[in-house]
């Protein structure tokens, strides 16, 4: 090569750099909402197949994407709409809004010849599942009402503590260790009718996500999951009405413009009225539950909305005039949605959440009230950095108020006297930086962290224990008791009575062999510091929260999970498989023959142990076609221990602990060795769709007697190592047909009916297990409780 050619060569090299790192960047960004409602759509995919890159929409609708300047075919879909193809010029900074239509709207769909990036594929996002409404109310559930939380109960490393109980669990975590969020307000309680329903109406809710592991550094104070749900907003361009009428209970939504294209309101209501039947024979009795769902929004320009949400909702039992229980949730959250430019987006929310109980025992002659409030205010934002970096950062402050009961005579001669248990007070405060981030073609992290800090704040009175330590072990009797303690101090609500800092990291990773199969890791930690004090299997409206103090410490989690991923046949099919390990530290147990309710000095019986749960988890789907479904199968292992603590002198003698069960490891309540779920919905016509699910699962761990003693003419059986024995397995099937009639030709009422059956064969699945001597043989005898056979049932919805 000569001194010319070499010359050349450098020349055209400094000309080609200097090309590729002076080429201007530009940023296309805009809202995607649905067309004819306006109602935005999250976790759309926008997709640029020719630099296989893309982007997803976030809560409010809201994309961007910053790419080199030139020309790109873009491909936009999300599941139940036609896809968008569309070829723009990026010269410019450029805002593109756009519209999709569902399936049923367009007759001509637009067909996607070339591969889009599989973003979820490549996504370092794992452990979440994603409910769409439309599957929701295809599931078959006791008594025909579509409800969430049963929904979720399909999905693998989800399970619950028993038919007609309250709440879930996950991967082996208590209930009180799920972080529910209704439009970012915190749920304490899920549950109507003690567990046969969830508080969730599936007419008003828009996305429904739970996180099981590698949860986003934006969320924090629980260390099991994260439920987050969103309620619609609206619709922008006519009134619409959607509702049910069941046997049970019936729904009515309305929603509709304000202002059209700009603003929206969304009203909803349902209630039970079972009980209404009863008046019609002799029982006294009635349980029934009513709630609200409202939201309203405004635009005021292509930069600032104000969304304003709320839920309010109520149970009622009583029996006769003797006894009545009223519970249930009121949230609110007020919302401004900002766009600073076109790559940070802003949201600043208000939130207010208050879970109150109630019980009044005419028979006894008070009134009783307990409860939880707090106050939250919280900024989040978005900067979308480049095609291959997106951030997010916040912080929030929570302020709690803890009411644990307050006893009111209810008539002058009941002799009871008022009585307020203490109160207690807690600040939560947290800042957050999440990191998205294509690091290669293809090696994808998610990193964050969190900072916590949560202090305890002055209360009435406080006991003081002889060296702080409230709970005491009696070597003679090797069992624990409650310490007397040697004062009480008076703080001012201003002063701290214990703090707690932690940082908790996040971390996710995907590696992509191929558009198709890719593996992922995670690691993360998060602390918790509100505890529900529960000795029952699932939570009840009794339970109580306390915060953690002088005398409790926060729940710390360090959670470890590695996946595969795998599209198959052009996404018809899925699979994911998942292995998890987590590591709980502080856990509460509790000493035998604690008395948790209406008590003033909870710190007395309880004592602070260890969690642990281990499982593998298998998804396997079919996405496309007249039938679709998945297979859901879990294993696990969910166990808790609480050694002795340090040995103490006394008198020159060292007391050894035995700790909770001989300090060695126990099921928990939730401990569900196997558990499968399958679900299937065949469209058999435009007319008729079926549907069929099939549960699973190893029987929840309890404790029988071990044997028996005479005392005083009375036999007393005694039990071993706590949950040492199983109930029975469980396993039931449910089937649904939904018929949609024919819709004639410009009529806009639309309706279904939906005959479903729960348990079709009826099997007597043990909700409890008790024993007791036999009046005539004095024989001992098992006695079985079980809350459902089969229920058939009949749901007519109904949307104009």
């Amino acid at each position: 090569m000569n001194h010319l050619s070499r010359h050349y060569l450098f020349g055209l090299l400094l000309l080609l750099t200097t090309f590729v790192f002076s080429q201007e960047k530009y940023t296309l960004s805009g809202i995607i909402t649905e067309e004819t409602s306006n109602e935005t759509l999250l976790g759309v995919t926008l997709a640029v197949p020719s630099l296989k890159t893309g982007v997803t929409t976030n809560v409010y609708g809201f994309y961007s994407l910053t790419l080199p300047e030139g020309e790109y075919q873009i491909q936009i879909s999300y599941l139940g709409y036609q896809n968008i193809v569309q070829t723009i010029s990026l010269t410019e900074n450029l805002r593109l809004d756009f519209k999709m239509f569902e399936m049923a709207e367009q007759l001509d769909e637009v067909i996607v010849t070339e591969d889009v990036e599989k973003i979820s594929i490549r996504n370092p996002q794992m452990s979440v599942n994603s409910f769409s409404v439309q599957t929701i109310k295809k599931i078959p559930v006791v008594l025909g009402e579509a409800d969430i939380i049963k929904s979720l109960l399909l999905l693998p490393g989800v399970t619950s503590a028993g038919e007609a109980s309250s709440g879930f669990n996950v991967r082996g975590g208590a209930a009180d260790q799920n972080l529910i969020l209704l439009d970012e307000a915190i749920i304490f309680n899920s549950s109507h009718l003690f567990g046969f329903f969830s508080v969730f109406n599936p007419d008003a809710v828009k996305d429904v996500k739970l996180f099981k592991g590698a949860i986003p550094a934006r969320y924090g104070g629980r260390v099991s999951s994260v439920l987050d749900i969103y309620q619609k907003e609206g619709n922008s361009k006519e009134f619409k009405f959607t509702g049910g009428i069941g046997a049970v209970a019936s729904r009515l939504l309305a929603e509709g413009p304000i202002v059209k294209d700009k603003s929206s309101f969304l009203i909803g209501g349902r209630a039970s009225y079972a009980h209404l039947f009863l008046r019609l024979t002799d029982i006294d009795n009635q349980a029934y539950f009513y709630d609200l769902n409202a939201k309203l929004n405004y635009r005021f320009n292509d930069k600032n909305n104000i969304y304003l949400s709320g839920y309010f909702g109520r149970d009622v039992f009583s029996i006769a005039d003797s006894f009545e229980n009223t519970y249930g949730n009121a949230v609110g959250n007020l919302r401004w949605n900002h766009l600073f430019s076109e790559k940070v987006f802003s949201n600043l929310s208000a939130i207010y959440s208050d879970y109150y109980y109630g019980l009044e025992l005419d028979f006894v002659g008070f009134k009783w009230n307990s409860g939880i409030k707090n106050f939250n205010l919280k900024y989040d934002l978005k900067q979308y950095a480049n095609d291959k970096l997106q951030i997010n950062y916040g912080l929030n402050n929570i302020y709690y108020e803890f009411n644990p009961g307050k006893i009111v005579p209810n008539r002058v001669d009941s002799g009871i006297l008022e009585e307020q248990l203490i109160k207690k007070y807690a600040n939560e405060f947290a800042a957050y930086v999440d990191v998205e981030q294509k690091i290669t073609e293809a090696f994808s992290l998610q990193y964050g962290l969190r900072f916590s800090y949560f202090m305890r704040l002055g209360q009435e009175e406080l006991n003081v224990y002889e060296n702080d330590n409230p709970v005491i072990f009696n070597p003679f009797l090797l069992v624990y008791e409650e310490a007397d303690p040697i004062g009480t101090i008076n703080p001012s609500r201003g002063d701290v009575l214990a703090s707690f800092a932690n940082l908790e990291p996040r971390l996710s990773a995907s590696y992509t062999f191929d558009p198709d199969n890719s593996v992922k890791a995670s690691y993360i930690r998060m602390a918790q510091y509100l505890h529900l004090l529960s000795n029952t299997n699932s939570p009840t409206p009794l339970d109580v929260w306390t915060p953690s103090g002088p005398f409790v410490k926060p729940q710390l989690l360090d959670q470890y999970a590695l996946g595969y991923f795998r599209n198959i046949n052009d996404d018809e099919y899925s699979l994911e498989v998942e292995g998890f390990y987590k590591d709980i530290q502080n856990r509460i147990d509790y000493i035998d023959g604690a008395n948790l309710i209406a008590n003033n000095s909870i710190e007395q019986v309880i004592l602070n142990g260890q969690a642990r749960a281990y499982g593998f988890e298998l998804l396997f789907r079919k996405n496309l076609g007249k039938f679709q479904g998945w297979l859901a199968y879990t294993w696990a292992v969910s166990e808790q221990r609480t050694p002795g603590r340090d040995p103490v002198e006394d008198n020159g003698r060292t007391n050894k602990e035995t700790g909770i069960n001989l300090g060695e490891w126990y099921s928990t309540p939730y401990d569900k060795r196997h558990d499968i779920s399958l679900f299937g919905s065949f469209d058999l016509n435009k007319k008729w769709n079926f549907n069929a699910n099939f549960v699973y699962q190893t029987g929840q761990p309890t404790n029988y007697p071990i044997g028996q003693f005479q005392f005083q003419g009375v036999t007393v059986p005694y039990y071993g190592l706590r949950n040492a024995q199983r109930l029975p397995d469980y396993n039931r099937l449910d089937i649904a047909a939904t018929l949609t009639p024919k819709k004639n030709a410009g009529r806009k009422w639309q309706s279904e009916w939906v005959f479903s059956i729960y348990n079709v064969y009826n099997r007597m699945n043990a909700a409890s297990i008790t024993f007791r001597q036999n009046e005539d043989t004095g024989a001992n005898e098992a006695i079985q409780t079980s809350i459902f056979g089969i229920v058939p049932s009949v749901t007519y919805n109904f949307k104009f």
